[in-house]
């Protein structure tokens, strides 16, 4: 834990950045398994667990997760297996050899039945009042063993205070059943480093650094460790009552922003499975709640791609053209609050490698209380800024200090999609049936290439289609638009794209190989600097890093569950809805073209722009607003 107070990365390897797939079927063998009675076969070295879910047959888990490494800590899987005395936990026992396997005996039954009653007998509170009423995997269980009293008693006082120091994530250690998840999480998938299990037996309990509350030791606020956690012992920091409260109240202007990825989760939240996109339902709903105006994040994405784009070209004209050394390449996407609070926490050194633009989440606020006051002759003091995003850092990032460009805090409150879901049920309505509704304008119009950032590797694709095409006034060469290489989950992914036949006044860019890497999840994201810190990435111009797994698709305040193939079809939504409206390049938007013509008017990366759209990072992790 000592390493977490100075630095929490790894020694620097002398090997090179790797983004090499093993292909499991390609070096395993085929062993028997016989469970139930039943025999089948599977890989060598699947687990039990796994083996069982490939067939079909129900085991209990809670400390096991499709995202994490295994731990065996819960017990609540276990199963006999012929020729062992004990009970053995299903999620960490390989199949080397053919084995016999009851996953329902009495033995088996009353020992997940025990290991449950335990569990409840430390677990705080009732379900009643539990923002995960309904969506508790320890609940779920409870009921599915028939739990109807306390065999073991039940705490009837609390022993943690609950931790609410951060805007992100609020902790309720009383409701932690030692699952490790959020542990593992925050260690090996995000490799943050910031929870961990401390003491043994009846001590034992998750904390931080010294035991400090989160505001104070270098989460990132990613939220991760909510989307894995089985029970209510973590949540995202919920505005919902306030923003409530401003709604009913005549004298103020409430405006929402909606993220892409929060339309294409949602229906989750409301029994519809996963890949099904709500943009036009979840429009009406916002309406009906009472938002004066329901506008789409993915014009100020848009803003985003003109600004950021102009920007690397400008800092490759001075590198390439003026010789400038003091410019920074590769250029750094700044869009994921997560991320920036990850590379301030442990690359501060390399802060002016970023982007200075600010996410569209904060683009959108200044616009608002500037731009959009003006024009409709509102005083932005009485203008309030809602943000729905997939993103329990937004909330951080929304009360940064320094994003008061406009004059007043650019966006007032972060709404996670679960916390969205909640409110339009507390309305009474049902989003599946709604009837569908279009966005407001001025900023009702986005393009395709706005809504692809809720994909890893969407700013990047969105990036190429208006950068190729404004370098040499051709149309990307790739087919309908769809930069595949930027697309699919691979941790890290590189690609180029040459530039031939440019413009004449992006002449130094002839021949150019322009070469790009992606990157989601920090885990990911601390390869890629690695290999920036060891000097391998001095041939790679632009790198897109999100702070989550697959991207703001995979937020922190996304629906729960969460796995691989729930975010491959919440992806799979985001192309589709892509590909079918009218405008898929940025820079096509007429939104984005009146803007520039009626108030930006110096263009991207101009004096006003910069003012309102852009930050400034220097060296030694000073941020400057």
């Amino acid at each position: 834990m000592d390493k977490i107070v100075k630095d929490n990365r790894a020694p620097v390897s002398q090997k090179p950045l790797v983004m090499a797939k093993v292909d499991k079927d390609a070096i395993g063998a085929t062993v028997g398994i016989e469970i139930n009675g039943n025999p089948y076969k599977v890989m060598l070295g699947t687990t039990i667990l796994e083996a069982c879910r490939e067939n079909n047959i129900h085991v209990p888990t809670l400390c096991y997760h499709e995202d994490l490494c295994l731990a065996g800590v819960c017990r609540v899987c276990v199963v006999e297996v012929e020729g062992m005395n004990t009970l053995q936990a299903a999620c960490t026992f390989p199949i080397i050899n053919k084995v016999k396997v009851r996953t329902t005996s009495e033995k088996v039954r009353k020992a997940r039945r025990h290991v449950l009653d335990l569990m409840l007998s430390e677990h705080y509170g009732e379900c009643y009042s539990c923002h995960r009423n309904g969506n508790c995997e320890l609940q779920k269980l409870a009921k599915e063993y028939g739990v109807d009293s306390y065999k073991f008693g039940h705490i009837q006082e609390r022993r943690y205070k609950i931790d609410r120091s951060s805007y992100a994530v609020v902790r309720d250690m009383d409701k932690c059943i030692l699952c490790k998840r959020c542990v593992r999480t925050c260690i090996d998938l995000q490799e943050v480093g910031v929870l961990e299990a401390i003491n043994r037996g009846d001590k034992t309990k998750i904390t931080t650094f010294m035991d400090k509350p989160l505001a104070e030791v270098v989460c990132i606020s990613c939220g991760q460790c909510i989307n894995r956690c089985p029970t209510g012992a973590l949540k995202a920091n919920d505005p919902s009552d306030e923003i409530w409260n401003v709604i009913d109240d005549p004298s103020k202007h409430v405006v929402i922003q909606t993220a892409p990825s929060p339309r294409a989760a949602i229906g989750e939240e409301f029994g519809l499975p996963a890949g099904i996109s709500m943009t036009k339902q979840m429009n009406r709903a916002l309406k009906m709640i009472g938002f004066d105006k329901v506008f789409d994040t993915n014009f100020s994405a848009d803003l985003t791609i003109m600004e950021e784009g102009t920007e690397l070209l400008l800092r490759l004209k001075k590198k390439l053209v003026e010789g400038d050394n003091n410019v920074r390449l590769p250029q750094f996407t700044s869009c994921s609050p997560g991320w920036i609070k990850y590379i301030e926490h442990f690359y501060p050194e390399y802060l002016d490698y970023l982007s200075t633009c600010k996410s569209p989440q904060q683009m959108f606020g200044a616009v608002i209380k500037t731009f959009y006051a003006n024009e409709n002759k509102i005083d932005p003091a009485n203008i309030v800024t809602v943000a729905l995003m997939p993103c329990s850092a937004k909330k951080f990032e929304c009360n940064r200090p320094e994003m008061n460009a406009s004059g007043f805090k650019d966006v007032d409150y972060g709404l996670t999609t679960r916390e969205l879901a909640q409110m339009i049920r507390e309305a009474g309505l049902f989003l599946p049936d709604l009837p569908p509704d279009t966005f407001d304008e001025p900023f009702g119009e986005a393009s395709g290439a706005g809504l692809i950032f809720g994909a890893t590797g969407g700013v990047m694709e969105a990036a190429l289609r208006t950068a190729y095409e404004l370098v040499t006034g051709r149309v990307v060469p790739f087919e309908n638009l769809d930069i595949l290489p930027c697309r699919g989950f691979d941790g890290v992914k590189q690609a180029s794209v040459k530039l031939e036949n440019v413009k004449p006044e992006w002449s130094f860019l002839e021949g150019v190989d322009l070469n790009f890497m992606i990157a989601h999840g920090t885990a990911n994201a601390k390869k890629v600097m690695e290999a920036l810190v060891r000097g391998e990435l001095s041939n790679i111009h632009f790198i897109e890093v999100m702070a989550c797994p697959g991207g703001c698709l995979g937020g922190g305040g996304q629906p729960i569950p969460t796995s691989p193939e729930i975010r491959k079809k919440r992806a799979e939504a985001i192309y589709q809805e892509d590909a079918g409206l009218p405008v898929r390049k940025s820079h096509e938007n007429p939104h984005i073209t009146y803007i520039y013509e009626k108030f930006l008017t110096e263009g991207p990366c101009g004096h006003l722009s910069h003012k309102l759209l852009h930050t400034h990072y220097v060296k030694r992790g000073k941020y400057i607003g």
